[in-house]
């Protein structure tokens, strides 16, 4: 599990297809060392680490999620969130994010405004009933709070420190990042829409 504080971002290292899968390798920014079978969010996706060497580690994506992530368009130096998960001792400073993308939002604007930027993104998904005005979100693996929302359009405020250590400084119109709804309101909507005629009046 992962709170969507981000640690660090690093490079994309090696791009290598294993039959519909894809093996991704990292330049590895983690001093204190990491291990096989360690669990790292990489732009809100949890990925295994299968392999670690001197100062790279390899993941390996599979053809689902390939399918519905913006990993597919991954290109060599691209820069990629990344957050390990957490640990029981630790502060809860985010929300609660699983590292499982429901789908991917296409950036429509992104605005200067007093010291912060104002990001707009249009969601592949109808976002009734899974996003709320001040309620969480995580994008690209960041934990962001809702600052206005449509049902298939939201935006966020992002301030200098956020966006200056993640990807979004990187980001630009037109392109996709990764979403991951709060998956307490995913768990009520699941409630509500199998009880549904309990609630119809």
């Amino acid at each position: 599990m992962f709170t969507g504080i981000i640690e660090c971002t690093t490079q994309v290292h090696g791009l290598d297809y294993e039959k519909k899968n894809l093996c991704i390798t990292f330049k590895n920014p983690f001093s204190d060392g990491i291990k096989i079978n360690q669990s790292i969010s990489h732009n809100g996706v949890c990925f295994t680490i299968i392999d670690v060497k001197k100062k790279t580690y390899s993941v390996i994506v599979s053809e689902e999620t390939l399918r519905c992530t913006n990993l597919n368009v991954l290109k060599m130096k691209d820069e990629v969130n990344l957050e390990r998960s957490m640990k029981i001792n630790e502060r809860f400073n985010g929300h609660i994010v699983q590292g499982h993308v429901d789908t991917t939002a296409k950036v429509l604007d992104i605005e200067r405004k007093n010291g912060s930027w104002l990001f707009s993104f249009k969601s592949k998904k109808n976002l009734s009933g899974l996003a709320v005005e001040k309620g969480s979100i995580a994008v690209n693996g960041i934990s962001l709070t809702i600052i206005k929302c449509t049902q298939h359009i939201f935006n966020v405020s992002i301030i200098p420190y956020t966006y200056e250590k993640t990807n979004l400084q990187f980001i630009k119109i037109g392109d996709f990042v990764n979403i991951e709804y709060d998956i307490l309101g995913k768990y009520v909507r699941d409630y509500m829409n199998s009880n549904s005629k309990l609630y119809t009046i």
